[in-house]
């Protein structure tokens, strides 16, 4: 047997003894912020802990957790970009007219929502959602823009929308 193979499966408690540190590690390499990188890393075991895996080596089990980590890299890039936007906008208002930070933060968690719901769809079709409904631009105008028939963007419209509706939690 191969120094790297499981004699059995590992329980959470070895697999979080044997690779924390590691993935906390390359998340701080790869994020360039300790802080962030120790929320990913206890969210990847988070998840482990919620849906356990079984693992048959050290190799794999680290595999795992490095794909794990980057989709949270992805998600924390995308989420920090929402807010980004979110506070631009927020700047460009004049001061009169700022929203509660109740209601700041209930917008960036609708925004946080959209953009949850949005991601599952095809390319195409969350791209027509936003720039119809978001943008209020026409179909001719959309169509234009993605280079499909103004027939494809009322059918990536539909689409989106019945995608969100049939996702309301």
């Amino acid at each position: 047997m191969n120094a790297s193979d499981y004699p059995s499966p590992p329980g959470l408690a070895t697999l979080y003894g044997e690779h924390h540190s590691w993935l906390q590690g390359w998340l701080r390499r790869r994020l360039g912020n300790a802080a962030d990188a120790a929320d990913l890393a206890q969210d990847a075991f988070v998840r482990l802990l919620l849906k356990p895996r079984p693992f048959g080596s050290r190799p794999q089990a680290r595999t795992y957790l490095r794909a794990m980590a980057g989709g949270l890299c992805i998600d924390l890039w995308r989420r920090r970009q929402i807010e980004q936007a979110w506070l631009e906008t927020l700047a460009a208002q004049p001061p009169v007219h700022a929203p509660s930070a109740e209601h700041q933060s209930m917008v960036l968690q609708a925004l946080h929502d959209i953009d949850r719901r949005l991601g599952a769809l095809p390319v195409k079709a969350a791209h027509a959602f936003v720039m119809a409904v978001g943008c209020d631009m026409s179909d001719k105008e959309v169509a234009a823009e993605l280079s499909v028939s103004t027939r494809m963007v009322r059918k990536y419209v539909a689409q989106a929308m019945l995608h969100c509706l049939t996702h309301l939690e």
